[in-house]
């Protein structure tokens, strides 16, 4: 039986009439014949020509579905250098073996909504001048600063687990992008602490403060596409 490397693989992505071809596993379908795959594109996501392993184990069905197709060949491992992993991560895990389970995905989403309740709450207490809004904002914030330190470390985690650390152009602007939201809301933070009536100033400090907050919507939504960029690829048609 015929066997596929990476690069031999893609070759027969659908497109201009080509085959299609995918890999699961080890084994290498041909699925021409499905409706599904026209163009060779499923469900608008995955792409033909590619090894789907890592795609499908969240898909509705198994991998018997595979079977109504013909096997074409078979997969030829991909044989990476493997990094060693530093002592303090291995420690860690060994410590916590939950965190080999990726907990990222988890811990994001409480910066994002907390990050983004400040700039909510802060708009409609401007609108209002109901002081219990400004408060709740306040709230968010201070669990916003808490909670992004563990979203970057549970980042920084999932990247060495997934990707052995390598340069990838959405982490990188994730780290960036990052560090400028640990820096601006942690200095909203303090200023706010020293300045608890800061939204009620007439001179531009509460300006300043206002555009710092809603800064984070921007921030955080972009942060967020990066992420889901990885854990969901568009890919290139």
């Amino acid at each position: 039986m015929k066997e596929f490397d990476h690069e031999s693989l893609s070759a027969f992505d659908g497109k201009d009439g080509k085959p299609i071809y995918i890999a699961y596993g080890e084994k290498v379908y041909d699925v021409s014949q499905s409706g599904l795959w026209e163009g060779g594109l499923h469900m608008n996501r995955h792409h033909a020509g590619r090894d789907l392993s890592s795609e499908f184990p969240a898909a509705p069905h198994d991998e018997e579905v595979f079977e109504r197709y013909p096997q074409v060949g078979v997969l030829a491992k991909k044989t990476e250098p493997q990094r060693s992993m530093p002592a303090l991560i291995s420690s860690l895990i060994a410590r916590f073996p939950f965190l080999e389970r990726h907990p990222h995905p988890m811990t994001v989403h409480f910066p994002i909504v907390f990050l983004l309740a400040v700039a909510f709450f802060n708009v409609i207490y401007m609108l209002t001048g109901i002081d219990s809004l400004e408060t709740t904002a306040f709230h968010c914030l201070i669990g916003g600063v808490m909670f992004l330190p563990v979203a970057m470390g549970t980042g920084l985690l999932a990247w060495w687990l997934n990707y052995l650390a390598k340069p990838m152009k959405p982490v990188v602007w994730k780290i960036v992008l990052s560090g400028i939201l640990v820096v601006l809301s942690a200095g909203a933070l303090f200023w706010r602490i020293a300045n608890p009536g800061i939204l009620d100033d007439s001179g531009p400090a509460r300006i300043v403060y206002l555009a710092v907050t809603l800064s984070f919507v921007p921030l955080v939504s972009l942060i967020g596409y990066l992420g889901a960029s990885l854990t969901f690829p568009i890919g290139k048609k």
